[in-house]
């Protein structure tokens, strides 16, 4: 993403859902001297985990806040370039949070956004909801929700960005591989980063949790080595805009 971007020293780049602001770390060396990065998540918590690590890091020329990227209180035409990863399918008013990439962009100015391409690519993600289904435990997501793969669509991402004014310079299909030292591993990574199994697994009983793991961990299967650890691919999907 930041290659795409080719950020340029003395840019303003803003970082939307930033989590813990590691894709805009790595472009921050190339907007030096003289640039800034603007770090920002709707969630508080994930803005403190972002400027800790900046800290650990011994990093300079970022700044941090929360917001909302449906309602950006930037100016118009207030920034130079735009990074936003695996962020703009989960907000709720999407095609609002993409116009106001559009909206904050300078002229000539460079967005470039990923999202997950189909859920039949990324079994590392999908496994535990696949099990769920098959078991009768939950019921099938809705495709227009917030979720990962609401802009999976061949076509859609480009079309919500289109829809903005922004020019759509390039898309892209990137691999990905999902890697962990064991099954344990990913479960509790699951766990960790999916609403719906977090939820799922809070009224399930136990008997009923281990046979959803155990299914969970059959779609895997062939991704462990002999060693126990696992590497699963997927794919992700980019675009590169700009605007007029």
């Amino acid at each position: 993403m930041v290659e795409l971007l080719d950020p340029r020293p003395g840019q303003l780049l803003l970082e939307l859902a930033a989590g813990p602001g590691e894709t805009g770390f790595r472009a921050l060396p190339f907007l030096q001297p003289g640039g800034e990065l603007l770090s920002t998540d709707v969630a508080p918590e994930m803005v403190e985990v972002a400027r800790r690590r900046a800290a650990e890091l011994g990093l300079t020329g970022v700044r941090f806040a929360e917001e909302n990227a449906a309602d950006l209180s930037f100016a118009d035409a207030a920034v130079d370039a735009v990074l936003c990863r695996f962020g703009l399918m989960l907000v709720p008013e999407m095609g609002r949070a993409a116009a106001e990439i559009s909206r904050v962009l300078r002229p000539g100015g460079r967005a470039v956004l990923a999202v997950w391409a189909s859920s039949r690519l990324n079994p590392w993600m999908t496994a535990g909801g696949k099990a769920a289904l098959e078991l009768g435990l939950t019921e099938p997501p809705d495709r227009e929700a917030p979720g990962p793969f609401r802009l999976s669509e061949p076509g859609r991402l480009r079309a919500v960005v289109e829809a903005t004014g922004l020019t759509v310079e390039r898309v892209e299909d990137v691999p990905v591989a999902w890697a962990a030292s064991s099954l344990d591993e990913w479960w509790e990574t699951s766990k960790d980063t999916s609403r719906m199994l977090t939820m799922l697994l809070a009224r399930l009983t136990g008997e009923e949790a281990g046979a959803l793991r155990a299914r969970a961990e059959r779609y895997l299967q062939e991704y462990v080595a002999d060693d126990g650890t696992i590497a699963v691919p997927g794919l992700a999907r980019v675009v590169v805009a700009a605007a007029r």
